[in-house]
């Protein structure tokens, strides 16, 4: 899995900024849409995908990190990690605890990263300074993501909900996938000498909306059309990150070129 990296990767926001943003966006979220959905009605559901968005924001800052060490076919490994660990964090969590559920689920999740990435140090001797911590965050932000989306789809964190209208279905498998990319793939996209911190997360915030669209049309088919809002929330958010991720590859690209349209056969004759 090693690659040869060059060590700590710059940071123009401190991690610590990043962690605090992922653990109380995702918290606030959360909690946010359980409560208003109750409230207010079933379309403040959407409030759940930005919590996941804030906990996929906080997990690609977290691969990026510990990825600069030198992590080659594990970038995307250590993403699918982040929310194999959060399934199952978010299913016990979820399971014992009531409206507590989601705080005993990312402190379940911590447990886990932390274990994983000892045994990852002190075992399979990986050598990554920064990997306990990392691991720690990874798996917590996977937590974050799963329980965000989830409640997203459903508008609950309930655990007979959530069991029987996301994991019975089978639809926890597109939270897995979207949620997975949306946190191993923006450091995959950007990977190499030039990469920057904030061409990067705006990668994720824009694999984030993705995520927050399809718990939208999943929230479509299991609530009718009160996952409209969720759809139409996350699109304005995706053309807000590609739009921003466009900019920045012009601003760091040496040049920027039109390959005009490819010849045909004749031409090429």
């Amino acid at each position: 899995m090693s690659a040869g990296g060059s060590g700590a990767a710059a940071e123009a926001i401190p991690q610590n900024k990043i962690i605090a943003f992922g653990v109380l966006g995702g918290i606030i979220g959360i909690y946010a849409a359980y409560f208003l959905v109750d409230m207010v009605g079933q379309y403040m559901s959407f409030i759940g995908a930005l919590g996941a968005i804030c906990g996929i924001i906080w997990g690609a800052a977290a691969v990026r990190r510990v990825a600069s060490y030198g992590l080659g076919t594990g970038v995307p490994s250590i993403g699918i990690l982040a929310l194999g660990m959060g399934i199952l964090a978010a299913t016990f969590g979820l399971s014992v605890g009531g409206v507590a559920g989601p705080i005993i689920a990312l402190i379940t999740a911590a447990l886990f990263g932390l274990l994983i990435g000892v045994l990852a140090n002190k075992i399979l001797k990986m050598g990554i300074p920064i990997m306990e911590i990392a691991m720690t965050e990874i798996a917590t932000a996977g937590t974050i993501t799963i329980i965000g989306l989830a409640i997203a789809m459903t508008g609950t964190f309930d655990f007979a909900i959530v069991l029987k209208q996301v994991i019975s279905t089978g639809y926890i498998a597109v939270i897995f996938i979207a949620g997975g990319l949306a946190i191993l793939h923006p450091f995959n996209a950007n990977l190499g000498p030039d990469e920057k911190q904030d061409r990067t997360l705006i990668v994720a915030l824009e694999k984030g909306a993705l995520a927050m669209v399809v718990a939208g049309i999943v929230a479509s088919i299991n609530e009718g059309a009160s996952g409209s809002l969720t759809i139409l929330i996350g699109l304005a958010l995706w053309y807000i990150g590609f739009s921003g991720y466009y900019e920045r590859v012009k601003r760091d690209a040496y040049v920027v070129v039109g390959s005009g349209q490819l010849p045909t056969k004749e031409e090429l004759e």
